[in-house]
């Protein structure tokens, strides 16, 4: 849905977390050098200058990323997998933290490409903000100008305290039995008949991180079965096609996760 805050929010993330923040519109003429960057020939130094490019931040918001064809969405993949870039055969370390949030418009929408499963498995979640609720909707129309609040808006965190955050998260405690459910989601998934293909490793390790955050958002020190189920959806739906999808492509994913759940056992 447009027009719904998700570039606002995105920003007021990175603002809210010390992050340098870069955005960058993906068009069907968006090459890959204008993602990662290139290297222009200067004659004072008759030699070649690399200039960085957008991806050369800490949070990268690709709006619309499915707006740009294939090949221009793959110059990501090195980037959100690796935490890299090759550019004229030159790799480049991208700073830390690094992650990307993207949005995307309805794929029977004109102008739009799909997002290969390569690319897909690498986001964490998918997320639909959907429309604000009455009270929310009207504070935003008597409140400020969201570009003032932006300004405004303080810091809450450096960058080392939210990297010391997703380290502390490796010693949340998650028993043997725990990873056993795990592995059996996600062996369900290639085994049920419900989708063209399962859940991949990466997308297990997927689970288990967003589980672990889960846990400790709620202040426990260990992950639960529960914990696992309250993320789910959002980190699997996106990963997998459904077989037999009924209605909108998103909403049939989301409900074959949640068949998927039930008829896995705890």
């Amino acid at each position: 849905v447009p027009g719904v805050g998700k570039t606002t929010l995105a920003h007021a993330l990175a603002i809210s977390l010390g992050l340098q923040f870069n955005r960058l519109q993906f068009t069907s003429d968006l090459l890959p050098a204008d993602v990662v960057g290139i290297s222009i020939f200067e004659r004072e130094k008759n030699a070649f200058t690399f200039h960085p490019g957008p991806v050369f931040s800490q949070v990268l918001l690709a709006d619309e990323i499915n707006r740009a064809t294939p090949k221009a969405q793959s110059a990501l993949l090195e980037a959100m997998e690796e935490r890299q870039v090759t550019a004229d055969g030159v790799t480049r370390d991208l700073p830390k933290p690094f992650f990307v949030i993207a949005t995307q418009n309805p794929a029977h929408q004109i102008g739009t490409f799909p997002l290969p499963e390569s690319q897909l498995d690498r986001f964490l979640m998918c997320l639909s903000l959907g429309y604000p609720d009455a009270a929310a909707e009207r504070a935003l129309l008597l409140g400020e100008d969201r570009r003032v609040l932006l300004k405004s808006l303080p810091t809450a965190m450096q960058p080392q305290e939210l990297i010391a955050a997703q380290l502390a998260l490796r010693d949340l405690h998650t028993s043997s039995s725990l990873i056993d459910y795990v592995q059996a989601l996600a062996q369900a998934s290639r085994q049920s008949g419900l989708f063209a293909e399962g859940l991949s490793p990466r997308a297990g390790i997927a689970l288990l991180q967003a589980a672990r955050a889960w846990a400790a958002l709620e202040g426990r020190n260990h992950v639960i079965p529960e914990d696992v189920q309250a993320v789910l959806v959002p980190v699997a739906a996106h990963r997998l096609r459904p077989l037999k999808a009924t209605g909108g492509a998103a909403l049939a994913s989301r409900d074959a996760v949640i068949q998927l759940m039930k008829a896995v056992g705890v």
